[in-house]
This record gives C-alpha cells, sequence and structure tokens, in this order.
C-alpha cells in the first residue's frame, strides 16, 4: 500500500514538473471523457424519452387490455352486467390503476353547427396509465365523477374551433343533439401532429349518464378494459379476466392483449452502441497525443532513470512508475472531463431535444460517470505501457552517458 501511494506522490510530481506537456495531451483527453460521459448521459435520457413516448400511445409496461366485439349485429350487450364483472375483477384481483377505454364520435355544437368529434369516454386512471398530459388545466380526477354535469378534456383544435383561446373564462359546450348538456372544459391535451382534428376525452359513466353513441353497422360495441399489473403477474392474470368478462357476454368473442412486445428498445440500444462507439473513437485519439507526450518525456529521463537504476531501483519500480504518470494524468483529466458532461447536461434542455418532454426526468446516471472514468483509467493505463516498456529496457550504462 505504502508502495502504491509512493508511486502516486511520485508520479503527481512528475506531472507537476513538465505541466505544459501533460496539460497539452490531456486536452483531448479531458474533451473525449466529456464527449463519452455527456452522450451516455444523453442516451439514458433518450431512453427515458422514448418510454415515456410508448406509454403514452401503449401504456405502462405491463398494460393487459380487455377487448370484445359481437359476433354478430343481433347480438346485445349487457353493459350494466360487464361494468359490474369489471368492478369485480378489479377488487378480486387487486388491481389499482385501470380504466374502461372507447372510441366513439359524438355530436359537440361548435359555433359553425353541431358536428360529431373523436370522443374517447374512459376512466381517471387513464392519464396516469397513458401518461396523458395537459397544457393547461387538469385531469379528471374522482371527484369528477360525482359532479351533476359532464367535464371533458379536449385538444387544442376543439379549443380554437369552439373560438375560445384559453381556460381562463371557464369555456362550456353542448354534447349530444336532440337533448344537449352542457359540459365544462377542465382541461386542454397538446397538439400531436399537423392537420389533427378535433377530439375530446370524456369519462365513461358521465357519457353513459348523457349520451348513449349509436352503434356502428357491424353490431354493437362495448368499452375496452385497461389494466396496468406488475410484470410478474400479467401472464397468470391475463387468462383470468379473459373468463370473466366471457362469462358476462355470452356470445362474444373476448381477447386479451398486452404490450410488452411494444416499444423502442432495439432503437435505444443502437443509439447507445453509437454514441458509444463515437466516443470511444474520440478517447482513441486523445490517448494516442498522450503516448507521444509520454514517450518523448521518457527520452528526456534517460539519464534521470539510468541514475534511480544504478542507486538501486528495480525494472519494476520503474516501469510502475512511468506507467502511473500516465494513468494520474488520466484520471485527472477524466474527473474535469466529468464535471464539464455533469455542467453540459444540466444546462441543456436534452429532455425536449430527445423525448419531446420527458414527464420523470431522470437524475444524471452515475453510470455515465463511472464510464467516463473507467474509460479515461484505461486510455491512461494501455498509453503509459509504451513508454514504461521502453524505460525499464534502458541499461544502466548507456543511460548514465546519455
Amino acid at each position: 500500500m505504502t508502495g502504491l501511494v509512493g508511486a502516486v506522490v511520485e508520479a503527481w510530481d512528475e506531472l507537476r514538473l513538465h505541466k505544459m506537456r501533460v496539460l497539452l495531451a490531456l486536452i483531448g483527453v479531458a474533451a473525449a471523457v466529456t464527449a463519452i460521459t455527456a452522450v451516455t448521459a444523453a442516451v439514458e435520457m433518450l431512453a427515458q424519452g422514448f418510454t415515456e413516448q410508448d406509454e403514452r400511445f401503449n401504456g405502462r409496461q405491463v398494460t393487459l387490455s380487455v377487448d370484445a366485439w359481437a359476433t354478430s349485429p343481433d347480438v346485445q350487450a349487457d353493459t350494466a352486467a360487464l361494468d359490474a364483472t369489471y368492478a369485480t375483477a378489479l377488487e378480486r384481483y387487486g388491481i389499482t390503476y385501470a380504466s374502461r377505454d372507447m372510441y366513439t364520435q359524438v355530436p359537440f355544437r361548435f359555433p359553425g353547427g353541431t358536428r360529431p368529434t373523436e370522443t374517447r369516454a374512459v376512466d381517471p386512471d387513464l392519464g396516469v396509465m397513458q401518461r396523458i398530459g395537459v397544457t393547461e388545466g387538469r385531469w379528471f380526477t374522482d371527484a369528477d365523477l360525482q359532479t351533476f354535469a359532464p367535464v371533458v378534456v379536449v385538444n387544442e383544435v376543439f379549443l380554437e374551433s369552439l373560438g375560445v383561446s384559453g381556460l381562463a373564462s371557464r369555456p362550456t359546450v353542448l354534447l349530444g343533439d336532440a337533448s344537449p348538456v352542457r359540459a365544462t372544459i377542465v382541461g386542454v391535451t397538446p397538439r400531436m401532429w399537423q392537420g389533427e382534428g378535433p377530439s375530446v376525452f370524456v369519462l365513461y359513466d358521465q357519457l353513459a349518464r348523457w349520451y348513449t353513441p349509436a352503434d356502428p353497422e357491424w353490431g354493437p360495441t362495448v368499452p375496452s378494459l385497461k389494466v396496468w399489473v406488475p410484470p410478474e403477474a400479467a401472464d397468470d392474470l391475463a387468462p383470468r379476466l379473459q373468463r370473466d368478462v366471457v362469462a358476462a357476454l355470452p356470445g362474444w368473442e373476448v381477447q386479451i392483449n398486452d404490450n410488452r412486445s411494444m416499444g423502442s428498445s432495439g432503437l435505444d440500444g443502437a443509439a447507445r452502441w453509437v454514441a458509444l462507439g463515437v466516443g470511444a473513437f474520440a478517447l482513441f485519439l486523445g490517448g494516442l497525443g498522450l503516448v507521444n507526450i509520454a514517450l518523448v518525456t521518457v527520452r528526456h529521463r534517460i539519464r534521470e532513470i539510468g541514475i534511480r537504476r544504478s542507486f538501486g531501483a528495480t525494472s519494476g519500480r520503474i516501469f510502475f512508475g512511468v506507467l502511473m504518470e500516465s494513468v494520474v494524468a488520466t484520471v485527472v483529466a477524466g474527473v474535469v472531463g466529468v464535471v464539464l458532461a455533469v455542467a453540459v447536461v444540466k444546462n441543456i434542455p436534452v429532455d425536449f431535444l430527445f423525448g419531446g418532454g420527458i414527464q420523470d426526468m431522470p437524475p444524471f446516471p452515475v453510470s455515465a460517470a463511472a464510464v467516463g472514468m473507467v474509460c479515461a483509467t484505461a486510455v491512461g493505463a494501455l498509453a503509459g505501457l509504451l513508454p514504461a516498456t521502453v524505460a525499464v529496457r534502458v541499461k544502466v550504462i548507456d543511460a548514465i552517458r546519455y
């Protein structure tokens, strides 16, 4: 242990003596470590952005979707029995997050007249399950289920079509055609793509109370049930839910789907490897510069090395001392590079650049700092091998005469 500490102190003293040469060599190493650490951290955030984007469309892992459809137009659905079956299943299996989900067309009254609008009837839990964000106002709460009039969450296009610029005036809209009911707009979702049409979220129970959508030509529809369950429970729970729904809807086809096969893990992995490859190449170039400087330094220290050998310094001591000079130098450069990377990542909105807005912003990944320090140390060790080998092969008598 004493020998190691002594070698580190000696290496630091040598670095101080040749600080200008070392500084020039370490600029490239520090820049490379900054790049590889920052890119590694950015990839971690990119992966989080991809995950959240996938969850907005497919739900969190693992979301089971119970879908049922009529086998013929004459088949009728007992929606009351189905809702009771859903409620019983959620309580029986201890499911915390669940939502009915049904896409339909509902007439809303705009300044230009009443027109069918894409409507999604859901329960409050869907906002958490699919990370539904609002740019203004709020998402549904359980208290909304007790209100005497429906509340809706609309997209920005709906609000523009209504001729309203925001929610400060507490805007309302008429839902329905023959006997419309006034609904309060409580939230606004962002525009998702260019050319998007008006769309609405409404609570399923409120829609069923105030308006009954017409069944399509191919037969009656019932809401899907989406449940968010632990991955280890999904395989066991899926057939149980299917069995319960089949019992409540005789003559209907029932299917269970999950979202485990969906996602962008392959893209995340590719981005990670590309980033690491670019950073490793930059670090390699920085290491080459350090090797050149170290070789020149050893050549200038041949007489010193010969004198040390004549006083009893072993080959191992010489080898380890020269090697530690490169390692200590790159460790210092690694620390500087990691600090710069943290400053860069913390002050650039990488969440918006890579993830389109990340809800659960991850902290600076410790793994990225570890990767940067390990790479810096490894480059120092590799860069020091050749100069250390040259120093060991110096003959004492020739070195003294040099």
